[in-house]
């Protein structure tokens, strides 16, 4: 069976990462240099060949796929289950109130992802992975032996990339961090995945 071959992204830095708000479903313009990250990575992809491109419904990412998609005669998805973690009540707020006010939820959230509890009505880890894995299983379905580009989001991918490279969720807290724009890709053969790269940033300029 032909390899199949997923190129994952975050969209650009935003308005709001820069204030250092909290996003997840809620949603902040790009900076200039998130038009940038991307137009970088779009510069990197320019000779691969992209068969499909997913997005998360989220403006932000579907903008940074657009650029990263460039002249490329392929159609963007969106997609709702692609979207960031809903983190409740802590969307729009800034890091420094969540970290005074929820300090142990928010260690939960970045360091041990199995104990966190949302604060409000927003999902748990196991409720983004039952969201976005089928998605991707999906995906993969629909695109054997093809070349797809997936954009999202800092915390989803992360858990993407740790159910496919096997990590379980207790242990995706040591993961690395995924930056804007930054690249990762997993590669299916024989319906095995396998992790080829992690975040990768070296097309930064």
């Amino acid at each position: 069976m032909a390899k199949t071959t997923l190129y994952l992204t975050r969209h650009g830095q935003t308005e709001w990462n820069v204030e250092e708000r909290m996003q997840g479903h809620k949603d902040s313009p790009l900076t200039s240099l998130g038009v940038l990250q991307a137009e970088w990575l779009q510069q990197r992809l320019e000779p691969v060949p992209l068969d499909a491109v997913y997005s998360s419904s989220s403006l932000r990412a579907w903008r940074t796929a657009r650029i990263v998609t460039g002249n490329k005669q392929v159609s963007i998805r969106p997609m709702d289950e692609l979207m960031e973690i809903n983190m409740g009540l802590w969307e729009g707020q800034h890091i420094e109130f969540i970290e005074n006010q929820f300090a142990q939820q928010y260690f939960h959230f970045f360091n041990s992802p199995d104990l966190y509890q949302p604060t409000g009505i927003g999902e748990t880890y196991e409720q983004l992975i039952s969201r976005v894995i089928p998605a991707i299983d999906s995906i993969i379905s629909r695109h054997q032996g093809k070349t797809v580009l997936i954009v999202t989001h800092r915390i989803t991918l992360k858990t993407i990339m740790g159910y496919y490279g096997n990590t379980k969720l207790h242990e995706l807290g040591s993961l690395p961090d995924i930056q804007s724009t930054s690249l990762s890709k997993i590669s299916i053969e024989d319906h095995v995945p396998m992790i080829e790269m992690y975040g990768d940033t070296s097309h930064y300029q």
